[in-house]
């Protein structure tokens, strides 16, 4: 049974929380009067024409008109839909968020999910002072000092140690029976067919996943060594679905910048990586191919996502996989590109040796989706013949029909006429037999910027000092990051 948020305590919400506090944690404010200004986080321009009100309790762009409440702020900068945002907003106000016309088994699943939510916290917070405190800990640290990664990097994202032994955790947290459960219920422990239970993740590397609400959802855990599985991801659980979630979105989402554009990488240590090196913008899947969801979210957030692959056969076959899923969301005014690497690079090891400046530049001059679809696609032809025209003609009409009606759509269909060099039957074919295109309607990459008070409040249950380890290091984290330049790790770093 849906559920509905009162509007009575949406009210109360906005009056207990500052509309300055809440701009000023995501982009930094300057006083400037009574009021508070700066550059629009909306849209791109260099002289601030974005106002925070703290009388009227208000934002207003004078550039771009985006303006609204806290509410509204939360939900367009971070992304969420509106019953996310009033949790979070409810969260940072200490307050509960009543719903009308909520079943009993509603309240029973979120009171259980609510459960297995602080149970995974938990276990973060203990992987993390086990990287501090375990006796094998220098081992740990030395992996990741090895690997590049500051004490500033590692308290942002949390990560963690998960020791060697089977009990560690279980012994920590599962004072009871029924606390036993739920870990086993939340992926933490395994479960025998003899009833014994044993710590899932052991002598590894923990990296948390959060939600977008910055709630501990799963995890995912690297050997120090060679052993297999090099990674393990935490199971699907009542609160974590592989598939909807990305690591490192939530963490992107705390900088004090603007979000322009998101790069998706293969795994955590290439996120961490390149945020080390400033890029704070890189999203890893969760051993799962990028799926349509995942775009989604990605794209009511910015306008451009670039997929980053390596150059072999494998990476080719990966992005055209991608370019499939990615065709049904490409509204206009989004975009998707493709990075392919140099042979033997991923981008941790890239972003090392080229700098921000060097991974950067690769970004900016990656292959657009139509040039790639087309190189691609006359890859698989003879394209100096008429029949591999042909052939391209029957190849690219039905990936091309998966795109939303629109300007690019149009610029695809000519882009395609131009190359065969005469009208498209297999266009022609698709547009009589509209029943057998995928293509899907167009989704705004914004909701409409109408106030927080107008928004429906339908409300459904969700799917779910500065220690380093190396010497170079980096100050990204301290310019767009407070509170991450403290040196309260200085007791992992071992130098004797």
């Amino acid at each position: 049974m849906a559920s509905r948020i009162p509007q009575s305590f949406i009210d109360e919400l906005l009056a207990r929380v500052d509309v300055v506090d809440i701009v000023d944690s995501r982009v930094k404010l300057k006083k400037t009067g009574k009021n508070y200004s700066a550059c629009c986080p909306f849209h791109n321009e260099n002289t601030p024409s974005f106002t925070v009100s703290p009388d009227k309790q208000f934002y207003y762009c004078f550039g771009c008109g985006a303006s609204g409440t806290a509410l509204r702020f939360v939900m367009e900068f971070d992304g969420l839909s509106f019953p996310d945002a009033v949790e979070k907003l409810a969260d940072q106000a200490s307050m509960q968020v009543p719903k009308e016309n909520v079943s009993r088994a509603e309240v029973e699943r979120e009171q259980q999910h609510n459960t297995l939510f602080s149970h995974m916290e938990q276990a973060g917070k203990f992987f993390e002072q086990q990287l501090r405190a375990h006796p094998d800990k220098d081992k740990a640290i030395s992996y990741l000092k090895n690997r590049g990664l500051s004490g500033q990097a590692a308290r942002f994202f949390g990560i963690g140690y998960a020791p060697p032994g089977w009990d560690g955790l279980q012994q920590h947290l599962g004072k009871t029976p029924k606390d036993i459960k739920e870990l086993v219920s939340c992926g933490m422990l395994i479960e025998k067919d003899d009833g014994r239970t044993y710590d899932r993740f052991r002598d590894r590397i923990m990296f948390p996943i959060r939600d977008a609400r910055g709630r501990y959802i799963a995890f995912g855990g690297r050997v120090l060594g060679d052993e297999k599985p090099k990674y393990l991801n935490s199971p699907e659980t009542p609160i974590f679905h592989k598939n909807r979630e990305l690591y490192g979105l939530y963490e992107a989402r705390k900088i004090r910048q603007k979000l322009t554009r998101f790069v998706i990488v293969e795994g955590y240590m290439d996120v961490v990586a390149l945020a080390e090196f400033g890029i704070h913008y890189a999203v890893a899947t969760l051993g799962t191919a990028t799926s349509e969801h995942h775009l989604r979210r990605l794209f009511k957030i910015v306008p451009e996502v670039i997929f980053c692959f390596d150059g072999d056969n494998a990476g080719r076959t990966a992005a055209s996989r991608a370019m499939e899923t990615v065709l049904p969301v490409l509204s206009d005014g989004v975009q998707a590109r493709f990075l392919f690497l140099p042979e033997g690079e991923d981008p941790d090891t890239l972003v090392r040796k080229e700098g921000r400046d060097g991974f950067e530049e690769r970004l900016n001059t990656s292959m657009h989706l139509p040039e790639f679809l087309f190189e691609h696609l006359k890859q698989q032809v003879d394209f100096d013949t008429l029949d591999g025209k042909a052939r391209l003609d029957k190849l690219a009409a039905p990936l091309i029909g998966r795109i939303p009606a629109g300007t690019l759509r149009n610029l695809m269909e000519k882009q395609l006429e131009t190359l065969i060099g005469t009208r498209s039957a297999a266009l022609a074919n698709l547009k009589e037999s509209p029943e057998t295109t995928q293509a899907t309607p167009a989704r705004p990459v914004r909701q409409a910027k109408d106030s927080a008070a107008t928004q429906t409040n339908s409300y459904q249950e969700p799917a779910h000092g500065d220690y380093r380890y190396s010497d170079s290091g980096h100050d990204h984290f301290a310019d767009q990051y407070d509170g991450y330049a403290d040196d309260d790790y200085a007791s992992m770093v071992n130098d004797g």
